[in-house]
């Protein structure tokens, strides 16, 4: 098996001010990441360091891990600013220093090309999470999608968890997680109640960044994608910043995650809302169902960027689903009939979506069709 490139994941830090390099070593350590030192831009071949350097001697083997240009993540102290003038411009170079009256500073940000400045100690949290991101290997963020029903009954839960059944099948990194803490649990919808993992009170008093990597695998996982769901305990309540935390993290995993959320707007709903893509807000074709999804998408729209209506079955009155929509003023993302025999199939044990044939898991494999493009990587909102 090959394994990564020498230095992948590894912050380059030049500096030669002992305060600042504590600090930064510091947040690296919190970030789980070990940098690589210097007093300057290392040199492309020979000795590391160049003046003012450490002198250690690279090996061929190390020098593309090392480099100014190789780096992922180059943090240059205040004090060296001057020493890395003239380097080749990159992106991912930030100025970190303390000096916060200091009018020059952003000349000498101009001068070395670097994106941002830092002032310790008020970017910490921000540093921590961009050295973080290195060595997660950040890339593209999940397509991120919540379901919401638009009165009781509406089918959300059964959607979302068909949802992600479908994606995990096409090969998607896929997580689910139940924002709904009286919904009964996406882990009994998905046949898992008793799969070995951590569930939602576990992580309730997350403050901060969540490792992307770490949340993955501590989740169940089911039918090839991870859950997280609630327990069989009486705690209803995640407070916002853990579900800000966790949600975050999941993003940034990549492939799809899929929300299922509850009816009600608070607070905790509303930073799971912040950082969706799309919201499908699922309608029974009836109309005391959309004059109650009505009051759901005004709350929903406070927040979310996009809601977008699923019409579950018709209206016996003749309203159709285009009319629904249109009710609701929010665009068209499908209509899906009521498909027979699912409950029972569910109390067997047979997640929502399994069958490839069915309605349920048709409407799904052409949502990620479109959602995901022709590449099959997330590319934003379908059309």
């Amino acid at each position: 098996m090959t394994g990564a490139a020498p230095g992948a994941g590894r912050p380059l830090i030049i500096t030669e001010d002992p305060q600042l390099l504590d600090d930064l070593l510091r947040l690296c350590a919190a970030a789980g990441a070990e940098p690589h030192v210097r007093h300057t831009v290392p040199e492309q071949s020979g000795t590391v360091g160049g003046p003012g350097g450490d002198g250690e001697e690279e090996s061929a083997g190390d020098r593309g891990g090392i480099g100014w240009e190789s780096a992922p993540l180059v943090l240059v102290g205040d004090d060296a600013a001057r020493r890395v003038r003239g380097a080749p411009r990159r992106s991912g170079v930030f100025l970190v220093g303390r000096d916060l009256d200091d009018p020059l500073v952003w000349q000498r940000a101009v001068e070395i090309g670097a994106e941002e400045v830092l002032r310790l100690p008020d970017a910490e949290n921000q540093l921590v999470d961009r050295i973080a991101d290195v060595v997660e290997g950040a890339g593209r963020p999940a397509l991120t999608v919540g379901v919401i029903g638009g009165s009781g009954g509406a089918g959300a839960s059964t959607l979302a968890c068909a949802l992600a059944v479908r994606a995990a099948r096409a090969g998607q990194r896929t997580i689910l997680i139940d924002g709904d803490p009286l919904g009964g649990g996406m882990d009994v919808l998905l046949g898992g109640e008793t799969a070995e993992g951590l569930r939602w009170p576990d992580f309730a008093a997350s403050r901060g960044r969540v490792g992307a990597g770490a949340l993955e695998e501590s989740l169940p996982e089911l039918h090839a994608l991870r859950v997280l769901s609630w327990d069989r305990g009486d705690r209803v309540v995640v407070p916002p910043a853990a579900m800000r935390s966790v949600v975050a993290a999941a993003r940034r995993r990549g492939g799809v995650v899929v929300v299922d959320l509850p009816r009600r707007v608070d607070e905790t709903v509303a930073e799971v809302l912040a950082q969706l893509d799309l919201v499908l807000m699922v309608v029974p074709g009836e109309l005391r169902a959309v004059a109650a999804a009505g009051r759901v998408a005004a709350g929903v729209r406070m927040v979310a960027r996009d809601v977008r209506v699923v019409v579950r079955g018709r209206c016996p009155g003749g309203l159709d689903a285009e009319a629904v929509a249109g009710l609701l003023g929010a665009p068209l993302a499908g209509e899906v009939p009521a498909e027979v025999g699912l409950p029972g199939r569910v109390a067997e044990g047979e997640p929502p979506g399994s069958q490839g044939r069915s309605v349920l898991a048709r409407f799904c494999d052409g949502f990620w069709q479109r959602a995901l493009g022709s590449t099959g990587s997330a590319q934003g909102a379908p059309v």
